[in-house]
């Protein structure tokens, strides 16, 4: 069964395409076939893998317009610098589809139906192939529009990277919102985690919010910290996700421990059922 994560937070600047990035990388690395999925019209999921949007003949953007049989899905995988790691692109025409969704009779589920039609490429012709993958991680525009929606639509988990400011931690309360609402209409399976990130141990107001999050969401809070590292802003510029451009530094290893507490909490969840 795929694990589908929407990481996702309205506000800019939290290092939620980072996180996507680092942790799909992190379960690529445990051996898990993993898909990242660029849904945010920047594209800064796409460019730090290595693509650049405006030279994309195709994107998730066809996988959500196109009708039953209209085209082969896995022509529209990418494959990264990282084994087992795929990418599905963004490029601009996000940044106009939803009107013509939203005309879709439930095109809530659009995503869902895109993603459920993918399976990993079969490029070495020595390893049998795989019929789903492990895990997909959405990264979601900085909004709260109908592309968040399918991605919460289509997630088991929203995964919300928290930066340790004042406004970053107000903002997590309208996202909570969303995600009831969501609940209630298309996906009523839907849990979420959080998790700091950018944190300054020197600075007295991330050790504030930080405090504040493990006070007042300590279920649903992962414990591993993202701290600030100059290397997770360097790696976007090299293709690659920080595990593979900076194995040893400390935000691959913090990245390492997030993806392997997320690996249990997920786990727990499925074995509770």
């Amino acid at each position: 069964m795929t694990v589908i994560f929407a990481v996702s937070n309205q506000k800019g600047g939290v290092a939620k395409t980072t996180s996507c990035f680092s942790i799909g990388a992190c379960l690529a690395e445990l051996g898990w076939h993993t898909l990242v999925v660029d849904l945010d019209p920047q594209g800064h999921l796409s460019l730090a893998a290595g693509f650049d949007p405006d030279e994309l003949e195709t994107s998730v953007a066809d996988l959500l317009l196109a009708e039953a049989n209209e085209l082969d899905p896995s022509a529209l995988l990418l494959p990264t610098a990282m084994a087992n790691l795929d990418l599905l692109p963004a490029d601009l025409r996000l940044a106009t589809i939803e009107q013509s969704l939203s005309a879709k009779q439930g095109y809530e589920f659009a995503l869902l139906h895109g993603l459920q039609s993918l399976s990993p490429p079969q490029r070495d012709q020595a390893i049998p192939p795989k019929q789903e993958y492990d895990a997909i991680l959405i990264d979601c525009p900085p909004s709260l529009g109908i592309l968040t929606v399918l991605a919460l639509t289509a997630a088991q988990w929203a995964l919300i990277p928290v930066q340790c400011e004042y406004f970053a931690s107000r903002g997590l309360l309208r996202l909570l919102d969303v995600i009831e609402a969501v609940r209630q209409h298309t996906n009523p399976a839907l849990e979420y985690l959080i998790f700091a990130t950018l944190f300054d141990m020197r600075n007295a107001i991330s050790r504030r919010v930080l405090e504040e999050l493990q006070a007042h969401l300590e279920p649903h809070l992962l414990q591993t910290v993202i701290r600030l590292d100059t290397r997770l802003r360097e790696s976007p510029m090299a293709g690659e996700p920080v595990i593979q451009y900076a194995p040893r530094t400390r935000a691959s290893q913090e990245y390492r421990a997030l993806t392997q507490e997320l690996v249990e909490r997920t786990q727990e969840k499925e074995q509770s059922k």
